[in-house]
């Protein structure tokens, strides 16, 4: 579905339930509108209005929002599991209604305010936060809460060069701790790397300093 540069209103709950609609375009010239990757947003980015209730999968919010409208989620049957960054300060009232395929919900930052009935027939949804985040407690929107611990599914790959590089990737974004140890017993934090995603490289510039480095 395309809207044109003219439409400069839409309802809330305009496309509510179309199951079928999987991709919202937005004209370049439209004054309030826009889009990215198939979900609208208004023009500044800054806040998603719409997903096509038809879109399957998940979803990685962009870092540039910072509230999810009333209603942007709800009927979305088919969307499993969505990331939240911490720009993310506000989620509307019914924001995931009905979202009754969505299991996984992860915050990358602290809770944000919440409207009404966030969750409403979301029953399967379980919310996940990053270790260090504040606020948090049991239950989040009505649903159970969980720490989020990301799995690095590559292990890392390390050169013989100096300094040493360790080379890995995450699927998503997360904080990492990585430890070092020139006898495998004892163990030193080394670095904390926050929202890694993608390949990322360490350099330890001391290991020429010991016969073993791990």
């Amino acid at each position: 579905m395309t809207i044109s540069n003219g439409v400069t209103s839409i309802g809330n709950w305009a496309f509510w339930e179309c199951s079928s609609l999987i991709s919202i375009e937005v004209g370049e010239q439209n004054p309030v509108y826009s889009s990215m990757d198939g979900v609208l947003l208004n023009k500044g980015k800054t806040v998603i209005i719409l997903y096509p209730a038809g879109k399957t999968g998940s979803y990685t919010i962009p870092d540039s929002v910072t509230s999810i409208g009333d209603g942007a989620f709800s009927g979305c049957t088919s969307l499993t599991s969505i990331t939240i960054p911490d720009s993310v300060t506000s989620i509307g009232s019914g924001a995931f209604s009905g979202c009754s395929s969505l299991t996984s919900v992860y915050f990358q930052g602290r809770p944000p305010s919440l409207g009404a009935s966030v969750f409403h027939e979301a029953n399967r949804v379980r919310v996940y936060y990053l270790p260090g985040q504040t606020g948090w407690g049991s239950t989040f929107g009505g649903r159970p809460t969980a720490l989020w611990i990301p799995v690095m599914p590559n292990l890392p790959s390390v050169t013989t060069d100096n300094p040493l590089r360790l080379r890995s990737s995450s699927p998503a974004p997360a904080a990492v701790r990585v430890q070092r140890s020139a006898n495998l017993v004892d163990w030193e934090d080394w670095q904390t790397v926050s929202k890694v995603s993608g390949p990322s490289e360490l350099q330890d510039t001391e290991a020429g300093s010991t016969p073993y480095r791990f």
